[in-house]
């Protein structure tokens, strides 16, 4: 719900007085976040998850969560607090300028993707929502520790803080290890 909100007022101050995202002011931003997203949004550390070819509102809303407050990270907050409402549009413009395309393994079958997130997520790790993260190739460890902040309330979510509170650690590590060894390439868009 807050989460919700935060977006509902995140995207109504974004809309007041933000101009259009410019791309090439997105990839100046997107050279503080090279380090650990990659300048195409490949993730470089596994503590960090891929955003290349996320949708630019999702991205909008998850920095404004981070500079607001809503959500907390001890680099994204420092970060997301020093950029401006059009920074934030820029860089999630620059970074939704990419496609993220999945391969599942060889032996992998979609019958087989956890039911749980396939609706959400898409059985190959690419999100069917626009408010909803691509999980495909990222660290198993990432999608672990995500899912335990949602379970335990650390991280909130309408629909997540619900699928995860019933979740096992042994349902989490499942999730986390289907959506981390399936192959993912970002790719600018033409």
């Amino acid at each position: 719900m807050r989460l919700g909100l935060l977006l509902a007022l995140g995207g109504a101050c974004l809309a007041g007085g933000v101009a259009a995202a410019d791309l090439d002011a997105g990839r100046k931003v997107a050279n503080m976040c090279r380090t650990c997203h990659g300048l195409d949004g490949y993730a470089k550390i596994p503590i960090a998850p891929h955003i290349g070819g996320e949708p630019q509102a999702y991205l909008e809303g998850q920095l404004m969560a981070f500079k607001t407050g809503v959500r907390q990270h001890e680099m994204m907050s420092v970060v997301t607090a020093g950029l401006s409402a059009q920074q934030i549009a820029d860089v999630a413009a620059w970074y939704a300028n990419f496609e993220a395309q999945a391969t599942l393994p060889a032996d992998a079958k979609e019958e087989d993707a956890p039911e749980a997130c396939v609706s959400c997520h898409g059985a190959d790790g690419i999100s069917q929502l626009l408010d909803a993260p691509n999980l495909a190739g990222e660290v198993n460890i990432y999608i672990d520790t995500q899912l335990k902040a949602f379970r335990l309330g650390k991280r909130g979510h309408d629909v997540m803080s619900e699928v995860a509170a019933d979740m096992t650690d042994e349902e989490i590590r499942s999730v986390a290890d289907w959506y981390s060894e399936i192959k993912l390439q970002i790719s600018p868009i033409d």
